[in-house]
């Protein structure tokens, strides 16, 4: 059977179909999506819903010349799949295959790299600005969606396009999800189903009056148009854009590929800034996706015929963490949880179904949870803000200005804190322990297992102090028997794991249990090399480095977090203070680079966190 998606080559080839042609190909690039991704795991749902709006895209516009700008990158597989890169699509996310998001080294059509919200807009008006400097003539288009609109950025970019009167086209695909649904009154306000036909039908029988109206009812013809534009304000979601310097067009199917490209082949011809909103199922296409776009917004491997993904081995902490806030929820009412727009990704969901009442999603808006939390915390509640430690990034600021510097024990819980695996240096949370230890008042701790991840959550509520950051990794914990109960850590406490004689290895988080292979790889070459689990990066326990710099001439630091200014550097800089000359130092951890893409064991051995690299390098040092 021959298949139209064979036959493409590059996107201009779009141009050659018919609209019938165009939708049997978008059925055909979702077979393919599903199969492939299936087997490598992505975000399929966001993907699935954006299929036709893609089609029409690089049918009505000529990339790479004119610039498609994608917003939250995991809305780009079809574009990926039409610009060169279908032959090699069964290696995305893998290590050393195609990127989950788009990237401007991997592919000329690839106009912005992007894996964190909300970016589009501000980064293709500075390529409209730039064009017109340049004095070129090109399209540039930002494709805003799965929720980004909900995001500071998005609006900020919003206000200065629209007042610029600059040629300038957003397209927003509206799924009314982000990963969990959309919240706020953005939100609302782009959910209306409201159709532009009532709108057009009203404008039609105002302005078919205003004609019969006799000469010289100016005034009457002034108040007949503030009443339109006030209905049309009522009906139409878009007068929120028009206010902001936008023309409005919308909201439209994201599904009609024909309508879509009339539309698109009409706002080419037009000026200023213009906003398509654009109304799209996530998941379409695929029962199981459209049931639960939640779930396969982004999942590993899975089976097509029944949607189930591999059993797990064991809980992840992610469920751990999130049942655990539950079972302290239940005897402290004063606990409540705040996540930006990830109550699944980061948990949170447990507490959500639990106490609804104590559950606040605010929106892909990093800096205002943070700061959302630090009101509630001077009003007496305990708030916990979940959130990812790769996009807490965007709230530094806040962390300083609004938490530290007023001491405010607020509980900070960074998911997916190191290497993360497929989705890659967009998700890494490779600086978590380096942007924090550098702030003053804060408390930093990283579990090594799932038992110690809930003394650590324990231990954070009743610190009042100052806040607390808890960072854990993503996936499986270590299917530790689950103990009962809670205890409380002694702040700044290590723990000794192993007793050695030659050299001591300071490990944090998820390198603990690691450490103690290395140890263990180590013995066999007569080397004893005792095991402590950090477990606080600030404040550190000196009391057990003044220890082991007595007793051992090498010590060795291993975290999954940038060497520059994480665990490894704090240890380096209490040696300095203290003026430590007789031991000497050796910290492994990630380079002052970004790290791929890939399965983790595969990152781990490319950065030389692996046991047997490990082992192989504090072996060679110490000789």
């Amino acid at each position: 059977m021959t298949h139209i998606l064979d036959h493409l080559k590059v996107p201009r080839d779009l141009q050659n179909l018919s609209v019938d042609q165009l939708n049997s190909l978008a059925e055909e690039i979702r077979s393919f999506l599903i199969e492939n991704v299936s087997k490598t795991g992505g975000h399929l749902a966001p993907n699935l819903g954006a299929v036709e709006l893609t089609l029409a895209l690089h049918y009505c516009f000529e990339a790479p010349r004119d610039k498609i700008v994608w917003d939250v990158g995991h809305q780009a597989y079809v574009h990926k799949i039409l610009t060169g890169r279908k032959t090699r699509f069964h290696t995305l996310r893998q290590f050393g295959g195609i990127s989950g998001f788009p990237k401007i080294s991997e592919s000329e059509y690839d106009a912005f790299g992007v894996g964190h919200s909300s970016t589009s807009i501000s980064a293709a008006f500075g390529m409209a600005v730039a064009r017109d400097l340049n004095e070129e003539a090109f399209k540039v288009l930002a494709v805003i969606g799965d929720g980004a609109m909900t995001g500071g950025i998005a609006l900020e970019g919003l206000n200065n396009a629209g007042g610029s009167g600059r040629d300038f086209i957003v397209i927003l695909n509206d799924n009314r999800m982000s990963i969990s649904p959309n919240v706020g009154a953005m939100s609302k306000a782009l959910t209306q189903v409201i159709t532009t036909s009532l709108y057009n039908r009203i404008k039609e029988d105002i302005w078919d009056l205003t004609g019969k109206l006799p000469r010289g009812s100016s005034a009457i013809r002034r108040t007949v148009h503030r009443i339109e534009e006030t209905l049309k304000g009522m009906v139409v979601p878009g007068q929120l854009f028009e206010r902001m310097g936008f023309r409005y067009f919308g909201p439209v199917d994201g599904h009609n590929i024909e309508r879509m490209i009339r539309i698109f082949n009409e706002i080419k011809r037009l000026h200023g800034p213009i906003l398509v909103h654009l109304h799209t199922v996530k998941g379409k296409g695929y029962k199981f996706a459209e049931e639960d776009a939640t779930r396969f917004h982004g999942l590993g491997s899975f089976c097509p015929e029944t949607g189930h993904s591999a059993a797990k081995k064991a809980p992840s902490y992610t469920e751990i963490f999130g049942k655990s806030l539950v079972e302290l929820a239940e005897k402290d009412e004063k606990i409540v949880g705040v996540t930006a727009a990830m109550a699944d990704g980061t948990g949170l969901v447990h507490l959500q179904k639990r106490f609804p009442h104590r559950f606040f999603d605010v929106g892909i808006a990093e800096q205002h949870a943070v700061t959302f939390a630090a009101g509630m915390l001077l009003e007496g509640l305990k708030p916990v803000v979940a959130i990812y430690s790769t996009f807490l990034q965007r709230a530094f600021d806040q962390l300083i200005h609004d938490v530290a510097l007023q001491k405010l024990p607020i509980v900070f819980v960074l998911d997916r804190g190191g290497l993360v695996g497929e989705d890659g240096p967009t998700h890494h949370g490779s600086f978590d322990l380096s942007y924090l230890r550098l702030i003053p008042n804060f408390m930093i701790m990283a579990p090594s297992d799932e038992n110690e991840l809930r003394d650590m959550l324990y231990t954070a509520l009743e610190y009042r102090e100052g806040p607390v950051a808890i960072r854990y990794p993503r996936g499986e914990s270590m299917g530790l028997p689950m103990k009962t109960g809670f205890e409380v850590i002694p702040v700044g406490k290590s723990q000794l794991m192993r007793p050695g004689k030659h050299v001591a290895i300071l490990a944090i988080g998820d390198r603990v249990h690691p450490a103690m292979d290395v140890a263990s790889a180590l013995e066999k070459r007569k080397v004893s090399a005792e095991v402590i689990n950090m477990r606080f990066v600030k404040p550190l326990d000196r009391v057990m480095l003044e220890n082991v710099t007595r007793r051992f001439n090498h010590i060795v630091t291993i975290e999954n977090n940038a060497l520059i200014g994480g665990m490894g550097s704090a240890v380096a800089e209490w040696m300095s203070e203290m003026n430590i000359r007789n031991t000497s130092l050796y910290r492994f951890g990630l380079q002052d680079a970004f790290v791929p893409h890939g399965k983790l064991c595969e990152l781990f051995d490319h950065v030389g966190l692996g046991v047997d690299s490990l082992a192989d390098e504090i072996f060679k040092r110490l000789k």
